[in-house]
This record gives structure tokens, C-alpha cells and sequence, in this order.
């Protein structure tokens, strides 16, 4: 697929020397902080080194008081509090946090909820109302979700039961009738950051009890491994308050996971394997000891999908049981079972990749489309998100992927970049019966008789809004250095602008006119490993992984010079460390593009 790569624009120079002399660094990693919106020693101290004391007082977010006042009044009175939450990792999260804090505080008339999936649908639902009634319960906490469900939560009013919501999604003009609303995108709330997750509401949300309390503020740091976890699964930018609360819930994980996450960590590669000199768990400290420190990387990829596997096939409600498991034999049993659900689910995942994008190159109408909506009844719902970011990495068009569940089309939608899915599905809001989501992710329902018209008019925004540089996909270059810049001290430097995620992505650089020093061969699927150098500048052979552009081979091999993309990364093999270079794109020259700019598009051949 044809990229194109966009340099950042550059910083002020004088700026850029000014921050080096202060910090005493390279202008390149003062360059890459400048690029951050980071100007002044005291801004990046606060970025290398972030402070739990920075985190912002939650009663400044609306509702807070109201939402506190409530809580601590069913405390008093002992009345049933029902805590609900979304079946997927940021509600789960949610409602292990919040359901294990009021807990620990003394409140043991309470239970949690999480909704089926299919049966019930996202958010708040009509039976989750009526099942609350019935057993007495007067609270519901609801936990990334709610801040829609208007009809629903008056409903629960006249049955009796009260709400606070706790959500991060956008809301509608009219708010839903609950005691208190916490959602800080609110127009009328005035709280600093905008973007946390929803867990992180439910963090604020124990941060004001325990301020009301007087309970000390160190004994809630521990939740924040489920914060982190929500963040990097509900892919929130990483910046601001998000930034403290990740950087601290990673050092919990990677100190002393709970029993939850060590379970299911068990089933990948990460934690090291019984041997004559450590057990699973290191006997002495009794925690269990990781081959290397977690990222954010690992949280998507390695904890996420297998937390919400048991939403996807079964039930959320083992994910939550699974959260707040107090033993590691007890969370075990439940880890089993959940990574068994993730094996049916990337079975399923990819029978359903596989039948979507059969459907992509048969249907005339997406021959030329600029967006994709593919819809069949029969696929499984659980996976129809994963299955719309797939068909994004291939075709890189707004994606819509439905299926048929309760008697109505829903599914998921992923984006790309500068397109906002969100409000182009909010334009299409007569056709459906519920929407949700974010600018790149949303959920949505709509009657089968609309669909042909959804269809049409998604499209028509598509071809209004996207243009021809739109749907070439983007590799964003923060700097151009020289292999000869990399080393083991610019890298010490730069793991300190971790963690990475949204907003505060793992810097690509450009490295222009290299060649492989004859080594290079294709390796796994498709993979290729390279020794690049430069032939112009004395440097050593630097090694380097491309992954998915084993089409380049024939090139490299006749000994074409070639410009690379690049995250620099520790390769840690046989205990030993070296660093390098994670190509991303590689743009093989002609011999007359060997001397001044080079073109800004990769031409796959």
C-alpha cells in the first residue's frame, strides 16, 4: 500500500538550543520535547518525571459533590448500590475499581453488573433497570456509559432507583435525569482534562471519597493498574492527568501485578518460565517476575484483548471476577477460561476478516467507495470491532462492520486519521435507534430497513469530506538524524518519553541515502532483517527488523540505496541488550535520487 511521510514541522530553533543547554542533552531529544509543546526545565521535569501531585482535585469536575454526597448517604443507610459497567476493558476495569474501593471502605451491600452483550447491548439497559428494582437495590453507579440513556434512566426513577454516570463517551444537549453526571466533556463542566477514560472517571470518582473520608490518598494508588490498563485499551490520548495515571499504574503492574493480570499474562511470553534458579513466582518477594518491563504496547495487545474476550464470547461479568480475584490460584481458574475464550475469538475474528474482505472485492458498490460498510447476519457480534480495524489496515477507508443482533443491524466503526466517524454517523442519527463513541471508534443500531440508506449516506459524507491525500495512509516523522546520532545514551534519554500512546507517540525517525551491508534475507512471514550503514558517513552497520515489507528483498539485494522510517527499540536476545531499528516504511531510491530531497511518497513496487 502506497504511504506517504510527513515530516513534523520543526521547532524554534532558539528554543530548541535554549531547552538543550538546560537540560544538557542533544538538540535532537530537546527538538523531539519542543515538537511535545515542552519549552522550559520546569516542563520537562514535569514530563520525565510526573507527580501524582499534579493530578487535578476531582471535585472540580461537575456533578463530583452531588455524586459524593449520594454514595456516602447509601453508605450510611446501608442501602444496596449496584455498580454497572460496559462489557468491554474500560467498563470492567471500571467496575473492579469502583466495586472493590467501596468494598474495602466498608460498604458490603453491594454487587456489580455488566450486560450481555447480546442479549442487552451496550450501555444501560431496560432489563439491568427492571433487575434492579427487583432486588431492592436504590443506587446505580454506572461506569463508562449512561451519558445517553436519557428514557432509560428516567425509567429507573420511576421504579426507584437512582443514578450517578460516571462516562467519558460525548454527550447529547439533554443530559439523562440522574443524581449526578461526571462526564468532563460536559460543555458545562469545568474540569482541566478532557480525555480520560472511563475508568480514570471512576478513579476521580473514589479520589473524592477518599478526599471526603480522609482516607489517605496512597492507599487508592494501587488501582491505578486498572486505570492504565483502560487507557491504553480504550486507546485515550496519552498526555496531561492520562499521562500521570500511566506512568504510575505501569510501575504497579510491573512491581506487583494483581492476581488478575498475572493470570492472564501467564499465557504469553512475558513472564519467565519455571528454572533451576526462579520459580514462577520469585519465592523471596513472592511476586511474579517479568522477562522485561511492561509498555503500554503490552497492555493492548498482550491484557486487553484477553479481558475483553469474555465479553466478546461469553460474559464480561468473568472479566470483573477475574479483576478482583485476591488469589493467584483463584484468578488462575478464571484466566483459563477467559484465554480459551480469546482462542475462539481470534478463530472467529478471522473467519470473519476472511468473509469481509471477500465481500469487499465482489460488491460492486465498494469497488471505487471511499468508505466500506459490510454487513451479514451470521457473524458473531463480539467480533465485528476487531474486524472493522482489520479491513482499515487494508483498505484504509471509514469502516463500518454490522451484523444482525436483537433484531436490529448493529456493529462497530473504526476511522482514519482527520475523519471524524463520530459526527459523520451523527448526521446518518434518523436512520438509527442508538449511536455512541469517539472521533475513530463508535458503536451504532438501526432497523433493517435502513440500511440501504445508511449505507448511501455514509458514503455521501465520505465523498464530501475524505480527499485523495486523506486515503493514503500516514507516517508521521518527527526527526531526520544519521545513524551515527543513535546510541546507547540518545536511548537511555528517549525511554524517558514513555509511556507512548496517543498524543505522545514513540518518535519515528528518518535515516535517508542507507544500505544493507549484504546480510539481508526474509525472515518469518514475509519479515525482513537488515545490517543498514551508510556508505557516505562512516557508521557501523546498525540491525534492523522490517516487518510485512519482505517485497523489498530483490532491491536490498541488488544494492540499491534506500531511505528508512524507524522506531529505535532494545532487542533483548540470549540476555543480551542491543538496540535497534523498527523499520515502519522503506523507500527504495533510484540513482538519481540519490543527492538532496527525497520524494515524500514510498512507492511500493
Amino acid at each position: 500500500m502506497q504511504k506517504r511521510w510527513v515530516m513534523k514541522e520543526r521547532g524554534d530553533p532558539e528554543k530548541v538550543d535554549a531547552l538543550a543547554d538546560a537540560l544538557n542533552i542533544e538538540p535532537n531529544l530537546a527538538e523531539l520535547l519542543v515538537q511535545r509543546g515542552i519549552y522550559t526545565f520546569e516542563e520537562a521535569r514535569s514530563f520525565f518525571r510526573p507527580s501524582l501531585d499534579n493530578l487535578h482535585d476531582p471535585f472540580l469536575m461537575k456533578d463530583m459533590d452531588k455524586a459524593v454526597e449520594r454514595i456516602l448517604q447509601a453508605m450510611e443507610r446501608e442501602e444496596k448500590v449496584m455498580i454497572y459497567g460496559d462489557y468491554d476493558v474500560d467498563g470492567t476495569t471500571a467496575v473492579a475499581l469502583v466495586y472493590t474501593f467501596l468494598k474495602e471502605a466498608g460498604h458490603t451491600n453491594i454487587d456489580y453488573y455488566i450486560p450481555d452483550r447480546y442479549r442487552e447491548g451496550y450501555g444501560i439497559s431496560y432489563p439491568a433497570i427492571n433487575y434492579a428494582a427487583e432486588n431492592g437495590f436504590k443506587l446505580v453507579i454506572a461506569l463508562d456509559c449512561g451519558i445517553k440513556a436519557v428514557e432509560k434512566i428516567k425509567k429507573a426513577n420511576e421504579l426507584g432507583v437512582d443514578f450517578i454516570v460516571c462516562d467519558h463517551h460525548r454527550p447529547d444537549i439533554v443530559l439523562p435525569p440522574a443524581v449526578a453526571v461526571l462526564d468532563s466533556k460536559r460543555p458545562d463542566c469545568d474540569y482541566p482534562f478532557k480525555e480520560l477514560s472511563g475508568c480514570g472517571v471512576g478513579f476521580k470518582l473514589i479520589q473524592a471519597l477518599a478526599q471526603k473520608r480522609a482516607i489517605d490518598f496512597n492507599s487508592i494508588t494501587k488501582y491505578l493498574d486498572l486505570v492504565v490498563v483502560s487507557i491504553a485499551a480504550d486507546i485515550v490520548p496519552i498526555t496531561g492527568e492520562n499521562r500521570i495515571l500511566a506512568y504510575y499504574g505501569l510501575k504497579a503492574i510491573n512491581s506487583n501485578p494483581r492476581a488478575g493480570f498475572e493470570a492472564i499474562l501467564k499465557f504469553s511470553n512475558i513472564i519467565r518460565q519455571n528454572d533451576k534458579q526462579k520459580d514462577l513466582r520469585d519465592k523471596q518477594e513472592n511476586k511474579c517476575i517479568f522477562n522485561r518491563e511492561l509498555s503500554i504496547s503490552d497492555l493492548v495487545f498482550l491484557v486487553g484483548p484477553r479481558i475483553n474476550a469474555a465479553g466478546r464470547i461469553e460474559s464480561g461479568r468473568n472479566s470483573v471476577k477475574l479483576l478482583i480475584s485476591e488469589t493467584i490460584q483463584e484468578a488462575e481458574e478464571i484466566g483459563i477460561q477467559i484465554n480459551d475464550f480469546n482462542t475462539t475469538r481470534r478463530d472467529l475474528d478471522g473467519q470473519t476478516t476472511e468473509m469481509a474482505l471477500e465481500q469487499i472485492k465482489t460488491e460492486e458498490r465498494l469497488k471505487n467507495s471511499r468508505t466500506t460498510v459490510v454487513y451479514n447476519e451470521q457473524w458473531h457480534k463480539g467480533v465485528v470491532g476487531i474486524v472493522a480495524s482489520r479491513l482499515v489496515e487494508t483498505y484504509y477507508r471509514p469502516t463500518i462492520v454490522l451484523t444482525r443482533s436483537n433484531g436490529l443491524v448493529s456493529g462497530s466503526a473504526r476511522s482514519i486519521k482527520n475523519f471524524d466517524i463520530y459526527n459523520a454517523i451523527d448526521e446518518c442519527s434518523d436512520l438509527l435507534e442508538h449511536f455512541g463513541g469517539h472521533t475513530y471508534a463508535a458503536g451504532l443500531a438501526m432497523k433493517e430497513e435502513n440500511l440501504k440508506e445508511f449505507i448511501e449516506r455514509f458514503e455521501s459524507i465520505g465523498q464530501r469530506e475524505l480527499t485523495d491525500e486523506m486515503m493514503i495512509p500516514e507516517v508521521e516523522v518527527d526527526l531526520c538524524i544519521n545513524l551515527d546520532s543513535i546510541n546507547s545514551k540518545f536511548y537511555r534519554i528517549l525511554k524517558q518519553f514513555a509511556p507512548f500512546g496517543p498524543g505522545n507517540m514513540a518518535p519515528v525517525f528518518k535515516t535517508e541515502n542507507v544500505y544493507d551491508s549484504g546480510s539481508g534475507r526474509i525472515v518469518g512471514k514475509n519479515h525482513l532483517k537488515l545490517m543498514v550503514y551508510h556508505k557516505q558517513i562512516s557508521s557501523q552497520p546498525f540491525p534492523c527488523i522490517a516487518f510485512q515489507q519482505g517485497h523489498h528483498d530483490r532491491h536490498i539485494r541488488d544494492s540499491r540505496a534506500f531511505n528508512i522510517c524507524y522506531h529505535i527499540e532494545e532487542n533483548d536476545f540470549n540476555n543480551k541488550k542491543t538496540l535497534q531499528l523498527n523499520i515502519k516504511d522503506m523507500m527504495v531510491l533510484a540513482e538519481n535520487e540519490l543527492q538532496g530531497e527525497t520524494p515524500g511518497i514510498l512507492k511500493n513496487e
